[in-house]
């Protein structure tokens, strides 16, 4: 039986939602998986509205990739959450920026994790790379991709001129990855939550 999860990213416009969702999308690809995205922001570019919906799957897909529910959700910021939150399924793995966001969560239905990653991606040189840190920790707590295949996924995705952010997104997705318990939510098994 195949199986297919549902992630949206969500943040305020600046964040690197975008680039961060191509990133797991690339790593996805990288390990066989069939996957789709789909990137929305609002009218501004920095500080409106931007999330993605990412459907990664271990056989051809059939969810489009704007979905009702979903298996796991990632929020940078609170500022554009509620929408996310609605579409949670239970048993959800959420990853939050315990950094920045303040919005709400059924800690009681959802598997949360609060990764301080702003703090994260400061210690390691930037604290724009709090995508990264976050996408890492995702595939840590979940097993979606491998670190190693992120890294690849990232220097793939990097514009020509932001190329000099290569190795500070490294140890970003690096510092994610390591900042949760490994495989806590397999992302493949078969569970409740996932019809």
């Amino acid at each position: 039986m195949s199986v297919e999860r549902e992630i949206m990213l969500t943040g305020i416009g600046g964040q690197g939602v975008q680039l961060a969702a191509q990133v797991l999308a690339r790593a996805a690809l990288r390990e066989q998986r069939q996957v789709m995205l789909f990137g929305s922001y609002g009218g501004t570019m920095r500080g409106g509205n931007t999330d993605s919906t990412l459907v990664v799957g271990d056989a051809p897909l059939l969810a489009p990739p704007i979905v009702e529910k979903l298996w796991g959700a990632v929020g940078l910021h609170h500022g554009f959450w509620e929408p996310v939150r609605r579409k949670l399924r239970p048993g959800a793995v959420v990853v939050l920026n315990a950094s920045l966001f303040e919005g709400d969560v059924d800690r009681s239905a959802q598997k949360v994790f609060d990764v301080p990653a702003t703090r994260l991606a400061t210690e390691v040189g930037n604290a724009m790379s709090a995508s990264m840190v976050l996408i890492g920790a995702l595939a840590g707590v979940t097993d979606l991709v491998r670190v190693e295949s992120l890294v690849e996924a990232m220097l793939e995705s990097l514009p020509p001129y932001r190329l000099q952010h290569a190795e500070v997104n490294e140890s970003a997705l690096r510092a994610g990855y390591a900042s949760v318990p490994q495989g806590e939510c397999p992302a493949w098994a078969e569970e409740e939550n996932a019809a």
